[in-house]
């Protein structure tokens, strides 16, 4: 698949972004403006039918913005997915495992493609239509948030991997001896940068705080705990670019979500570590950037499912 420069017949897209705590959905024009979006909280049910009914109260509602017509659909979900059966799994939706998304969706918006996608795939696609990573053919497209999730661009294309996992980054192991994951393994990017766990290895060094956002005006206020948190959770992540750039030859790394809103207390130690761990002649220019959609990208993202 070759680079993708335009969106194709495709006009206005049905974008859906599957979440944990929210189920967005909005139309997304062939330019990739996000022309409206509606939203609603993801029940805390263990019934999959009350799940799947607040997602078509959410799809109906964007629909009817729409006027009712729409070229195509594109889901943008938290994983685990399985592309080849268009099921999820979202770890934090236990209601639904094995849940069929691509087939309800196709039932609720009849005769239009319907596309799926990892949240951080979307998140990477969005990015590179509208945000920072736009014109860029190789990029990595993150989120530091609660969790650690990514998704890869890789000659102006989205790659999706085998079952549609690829780019799964926050399970990269940067230190093998390092604190257990939830995924069962030691040493996780996730199990030492993620918020949660910045403000968790603070308080054990007798930081006082509840959350990363206090972490971050800790760190803002001069606190060294704080500071040295930040720090620390910065090598993580940049020994994981450094790994994943390597491996996909990348030009960019785009870094939304939570934690990354701490802006210069991020990036600027990542970036110096990043230089640590990149010492390959071709990760010599590997730029590290703020995203710059926020909220937006997962719909963008969906939408530009459709492009191909």
């Amino acid at each position: 698949m070759g680079p993708v420069t335009s969106p194709g017949p495709a006009r206005r897209i049905l974008a859906v972004d599957i979440g944990g705590t929210k189920i967005a959905a909005g139309i997304v024009d062939s330019t990739g403006r996000l022309t409206s979006n509606t939203r609603q909280p993801t029940p805390p049910s263990d019934d999959p039918e009350q799940v799947w009914a607040a997602a078509r109260r959410t799809i109906d509602d964007a629909l009817a913005a729409a006027g009712g017509a729409v070229d195509g659909v594109g889901i943008s979900s938290a994983g685990p997915i399985h592309l080849p059966d268009g099921t999820i799994s979202p770890i934090n939706i236990p209601a639904w495992r094995g849940f069929p998304i691509r087939e309800r969706v196709a039932a609720a918006v009849p005769d239009v493609p319907v596309r799926l996608g990892g949240d951080g795939l979307c998140m990477a696609l969005g990015e590179h239509w509208r945000g920072a990573g736009q014109g860029v053919a190789f990029m990595l497209g993150m989120v530091v948030s609660t969790g650690i999730g990514g998704g890869l661009v890789l000659d102006g294309s989205p790659y999706h991997g085998r079952t549609g996992n690829a780019g799964h980054v926050g399970h990269v192991i940067v230190d093998p001896d390092g604190p257990p994951c939830a995924c069962g393994a030691r040493g996780c990017v996730e199990a030492i940068a993620s918020g949660p766990h910045l403000a968790a290895w603070a308080r054990e060094q007798g930081w006082a705080g509840a959350d990363a956002k206090e972490l971050a005006d800790a760190a803002t206020s001069g606190d060294e705990v704080a500071l040295r948190a930040f720090r620390r959770g910065a090598r993580a992540i940049a020994a994981m670019i450094a790994s994943v750039g390597a491996v996909c030859d990348l030009d960019l790394v785009v870094v939304g979500g939570g934690v990354a809103k701490a802006g210069p207390l991020l990036f600027d130690p990542l970036r110096a570590e990043l230089h640590t761990y990149a010492g390959l002649d071709f990760l010599s220019g590997l730029r590290v950037v703020p995203a710059e959609l926020g909220g937006e990208a997962g719909l963008v993202g969906a939408a530009a499912l459709l492009r191909d």
